[in-house]
């Protein structure tokens, strides 16, 4: 299996036309592409800079040419939850033409969406590829190629991988900027190339301060990696 990371810009679709318009994102929960009657359903999370974004984002959405169905199935301040079904994008019947298939979830930001995309050959991928250039505008981010062992392992430890990632979103702003500053600048490198006093004076505050963001940051990731172990020995992966 080819699975590639693709920096995407469509020039047909409402996601990516709304967010080059208002200060909105979208990340979708679920899909569910319908090749007969060409349209793909999805439900996603809407996040708006604010909650008067959220508003004018979700109406310029309804309104879109290619919308053929938006509504709301929760909101709450700036985020809601929404369904949708749109007319089926050049993008995605390029991809599903040429044997290709969605791997995960997509997020729309800026004008430009992330996708995630499957393939089983090179052959189909390069055939694909070519055929997204003449209407699209896209860069491909990533590019792995997974063998069935792989792909087992993958798909064996996503739950482990969840956890992981939970415990990395769980950090405050400020805890992630200390910890990668920190990281980044050799305070865990031996002998460290950088001192508490050094990131003091980065981020202008007290030596206390800094230690204490990196102590909640540590403990943070460092439960969550432990709970990934874990649940990777319950699965019997070694």
């Amino acid at each position: 299996m080819i699975d590639l990371d693709i920096d995407m810009r469509q020039y047909d679709c409402p996601f990516i036309d709304t967010t080059d318009d208002v200060d909105i994102a979208f990340s979708a929960v679920q899909w569910q592409l319908d090749t007969d009657d060409e349209q793909l359903e999805t439900r996603l999370i809407a996040k708006g800079a604010s909650t008067g974004a959220l508003e004018v984002g979700l109406h310029e959405l309804r309104d879109h040419p290619n919308m053929r169905e938006c509504y709301i199935l929760s909101k709450r301040e700036n985020v809601a939850e929404i369904g949708t079904t749109i007319e089926e994008t050049n993008a995605m019947r390029t991809i599903q033409r040429n044997g290709g298939y969605i791997t995960g979830p997509f997020r729309i930001e800026d004008g430009r969406e992330r996708w995630h995309v499957g393939f089983d050959d090179d052959a189909d991928e390069d055939r694909a590829l070519a055929e997204l250039e003449t209407h699209n505008e896209f860069t491909v981010a990533d590019r792995d190629q997974f063998g069935p062992t792989e792909l087992f392992d993958l798909l064996e430890n996503s739950d482990s991988a969840l956890r992981l990632l939970e415990g990395c979103r769980s950090l405050t702003e400020t805890e992630r900027e200390t910890f990668e500053v920190a990281a980044r600048e050799g305070y865990y490198e031996t002998p460290r190339d950088t001192t508490l006093a050094d990131l003091s004076d980065h981020f202008d505050v007290s030596k206390t301060a800094v230690s204490m963001n990196l102590r909640r940051s540590e403990r943070k990731v460092l439960q969550a990696a432990l709970s990934a172990l874990e649940n990777m020995d319950g699965t019997g992966t070694r």
